[in-house]
This record gives structure tokens, sequence and C-alpha cells, in this order.
């Protein structure tokens, strides 16, 4: 099980928010690099990084703070939020991302989805975010009349890396992940799962492993990091318990 510490950004700051609401933005660092740098030094295999502000607009609005992460760091990248064009996505990979999450565009432009996994075969991700049961875009401002599992199996031949799946309305909460959502979802479809929203405590880590029979194979953990209330490297041992 991968842990991927997440890496929010706004107005080129590492922020968290509370079930998305940009309203709800905590600033955590004025440095995404040095906290991205930080991440690696306890132990990451992976960094998961959020353009909030690119997600809202529809384009890539924190660039330069992702180059800098990439900069600062030398383990693998994925990054999400506004790539809506191929020209946006090949500029990421080009910069050094190791793979780009689309999810509005999912929705929005099947052709593109199908277009970027032909060109960039396994260094896409689709970006699944569930609200009560229906798929939302654009910042997660608009929720569509589309379930997360209907969606994930009209793209499950294309050649995708994975699969992120969140709960809107446990991100940022620490509640606990939604284990039975991100199960169905994982045994729906032939692709990795990697599940994200509300984790909050090393349990939820043990309870996620439970599932990597049915292709749960990461976590994206967020504010916990930030809070203190889990710390990196237990929740990486806990995640590589039982590895050979």
């Amino acid at each position: 099980m991968i842990i991927l510490p997440a890496v929010d950004l706004k107005e080129g700051k590492c922020v968290r928010l509370e079930r998305g609401v940009m309203a709800s933005a905590t600033v955590y660092s004025e440095d995404p690099a040095a906290t991205a740098k930080r991440w690696q030094a306890e132990g990451a295999e992976w960094l998961h990084l959020v353009d909030l502000d690119g997600a809202m607009a529809g384009e890539p609005r924190n660039r330069e703070a992702v180059a800098r992460i990439l900069g600062a760091v030398t383990i693998p990248v994925q990054v999400g939020g506004g790539v809506r064009t191929v020209e946006a996505l090949a500029t990421y990979l080009d910069l050094g991302v190791q793979r780009v999450v689309l999810g509005t565009a999912a929705l929005n432009d099947p052709r593109f989805l199908a277009q970027a996994c032909e060109r960039f075969p396994d260094r896409v991700v689709l970006g699944i975010d569930s609200r009560h049961g229906r798929v939302a875009v654009e910042g997660w401002d608009r929720t569509s009349e589309v379930g997360p599992v209907e969606l994930a199996r009209k793209f499950e031949m294309l050649a995708l890396a994975a699969i992120v799946y969140t709960d809107i309305q446990r991100d940022g909460m620490e509640t606990g992940p939604n284990i039975e959502a991100t199960q169905q979802l994982a045994r729906a479809v032939r692709l990795p799962v990697i599940a994200s929203g509300g984790v909050g405590r090393l349990e939820d880590i043990v309870t996620l492993r439970t599932l990597e029979p049915d292709g749960v194979i990461g976590v994206i953990v967020g504010r916990a990091l930030y809070t203190g209330s889990m710390r990196l490297a237990e929740a990486i041992a806990l995640g590589r318990k039982g590895k050979t």
C-alpha cells in the first residue's frame, strides 16, 4: 500500500481545504517545495500535487510551484487540477511530472481522455471525485448525474495508470475513508485504485490494506500529516507491513 502525501497548491502556497471548499483553506506552508522535500526525507515514495486554482480556472495556475517541487525532490510526482488539453498535459510531463490526473476532462471530453492515454500510456490517472454518490467536476463546483462506477467502467480499457477515488464529503475532515464506496469501485474495474479523502488515523491505513485484494494499491494522505495526527513514517511502515 503506497502512501502518497498530498501537497495542495493555492496561490503558490501549500494549503488544505475542508470538503473542497476554497474558503476553508488553511495555509500550512509558504514554501511547497520545502514541504515536498520534507515528505521525501520522511520516506515518501510518491507525491500527489493538486493545483486548486487550476481546477477552478480550467487551466494550470501553479506551474511554477510544481516546477520548484520537481527541482527539490527525486521521487515521482503526480499532478492534477485544471489539465483540460493535451498541450497542458504534455507540458507537465516535459517538466518532469510522472503522471497527470484528469478528472473534469474525463467527464466533459471523453475523446480527450482517450487521446491522452493513447499518446501517453500509463502516464494518465483518472480522477473520480464523488459527492453523495455522484461525480463532481470543475474544482468540485458542479455535481453531475454520473456515478463513480459508471464513469470508471467507461474508461477501464484505456491505458490508464490508475484511478484516484476521492470522497469529497470526507476530504480534509480526518473522519475516515469511505471504505464501502472505495471497495465497490475497485471491485468493479480492472484498474488499480488509489483511495483519497478522510484518512486521519493509522487505523485507516490498516483498514484500507484489507482492500488490496480488490485492487486498492495506495492512499493519499493530506491534512492528517499537516496537523500531526498521523506521522508519515509510521503510515508508510503500516502500508508496507506484510510486504515481501
